[in-house]
């Protein structure tokens, strides 16, 4: 009787424990499956968060992550070079005068009022054209020659203030990437520097500098473009003003010829 009681109480205590076992596994299953839920939940997040960052979001996570150092250095390339180039063109824009009407208001001026109402009309037109005109009418007294030489002395002038601080977008242009290109051989260095420290060769020691030199190197090429850009812009803008200087002061000469018989 003993021994059934025991046998009895063996097999309760053992069916107890495999219950007891089957429901640990089904609660640790549920919870491993919620755990994974919820990771993947917040993958989804994160990618979604990604998708969302905009443009000057992401442009401004990058330019964080190549570091303050370099970076900082070619933005400040960036904005002084916009800022002259936004000066030249307002300046140059300013400084384009309709040359054909300039000089058919001087044609008729000479006819009717001399070389003083010419004069005249030069004072209140702005622009290179009509100040190379007041100087050529100016001398008109001193003869041709003297007028054809104060128009030639003075177009150099003027083209002298037309090509004012153009050089220094140009300089902003080579050291943008000069610099960008500085900043991936130091980013490089580190990366190195890392290696032989840790006397392996992990990925995560190298993606760090590789990233930094590989992301000054994008933003350093990325400036001088933009400023190429301009560059190239205010250059056709200044051969254009300087080709209708010429024409003009030719056809000033032919002019006071023709006023001079």
């Amino acid at each position: 009787m003993k021994r059934l009681f025991s046998i009895l109480a063996i097999t309760g205590i053992m069916a107890f424990g495999t219950v007891n076992a089957n429901t640990t596994a089904n609660i640790t299953a549920s919870i491993a499956a919620t755990v994974a839920s919820v990771s993947q939940d917040d993958a989804a997040t994160d990618d979604v968060v990604t998708e969302d960052l905009g443009f000057h979001q992401e442009l401004k996570k990058r330019f964080i992550e190549g570091g303050p150092g370099f970076m900082g250095i070619v933005l400040l390339c960036l904005i002084l070079g916009l800022a002259i180039a936004i000066e030249r063109i307002i300046f140059l824009n300013l400084s384009t005068t309709n040359t054909k009407k300039l000089t058919q208001d001087v044609e008729d001026a000479l006819q009717s009022g001399g070389v003083e109402a010419a004069k005249e009309v030069c004072r209140n037109t702005k622009g290179p054209v009509a100040s190379i005109f007041y100087q050529g009418l100016d001398r008109t007294d001193e003869g041709i020659e003297a007028a054809e030489k104060a128009v030639i002395a003075y177009g150099g002038v003027q083209m002298g203030q037309l090509e004012k601080n153009v050089s220094w977008i140009s300089l902003f242009i080579a050291l943008a990437p000069m610099l960008g290109f500085m900043g991936t051989v130091i980013g490089m260095i580190q990366a190195f520097d890392k290696i032989e420290a840790a006397g392996d060769m992990q990925p995560s020691l190298v993606a760090g500098g590789i990233k930094v030199a590989l992301l000054t190197t994008v933003f350093g090429l990325i400036v001088a473009i933009i400023l190429q850009v301009f560059y190239n812009y205010i250059i056709a803008k200044i051969d254009s003003i300087v080709n209708d200087m010429e024409d003009a002061s030719i056809t000033l000469m032919d002019l006071l010829i023709r006023n001079k018989k």
